[in-house]
């Protein structure tokens, strides 16, 4: 006898979501910046019932600093819109500054993985060993382009454009 497996989503917003999650430090703290964008599924549509988790180094390349959690937590809204109020990361261990983000939501049987790099960085990036790894016509899907206050980066789960996202 089969048993039906079992996905990720859509209740994600019930027990995971918290009022401080979206802010890895408060929106007018020294430096901060938004990092927003939208998850599309594999037919391009919005995905909103999706849960979007970062983590990162401080701006010095350091982890579990006092006063710097590194850990944001945000749902997407009804348009597949998420946001997480940040400082942009240092350098870590000759790695470009990034952003580890896991992506959870429906018709996923794990949570996704990938990496948010910054397009502002170009020298850094050029260094990087895990960028570089990335086949060059791929790379664009892990770079967040400045705008407003912040950056954007979007996360298509499937089809064309995929962002690449990593195992571990």
């Amino acid at each position: 006898m089969t048993t039906p497996s079992q996905t990720v989503g859509p209740y994600l917003s019930i027990g995971l979501s918290w009022d401080e999650g979206p802010f890895v430090v408060p929106a007018d703290a020294s430096g901060a910046v938004w990092l927003r964008g939208e998850i599309r599924d594999g037919n391009g549509d919005l995905v909103p019932d999706a849960l979007v988790e970062t983590w990162q180094a401080d701006p010095d390349g350091r982890f579990h600093t006092h006063g710097f959690r590194g850990f944001g937590r945000c749902g997407t809204d009804d348009e597949g819109k998420w946001a997480i109020c940040t400082r942009k990361p240092g350098p870590v261990d000759g790695q470009a500054p990034h952003i580890a983000v896991s992506v959870f939501a429906r018709g996923l049987l794990d949570r996704v993985i990938t990496r948010v790099y910054f397009a502002d960085e170009a020298p850094a990036n050029a260094a990087d060993k895990v960028l570089e790894s990335i086949p060059e016509a791929r790379r664009h899907t892990l770079l967040a382009a400045p705008d407003g206050d912040g950056y954007r980066f979007d996360i298509r789960l499937q089809g064309d454009d995929e962002t690449v996202f990593f195992t571990f």
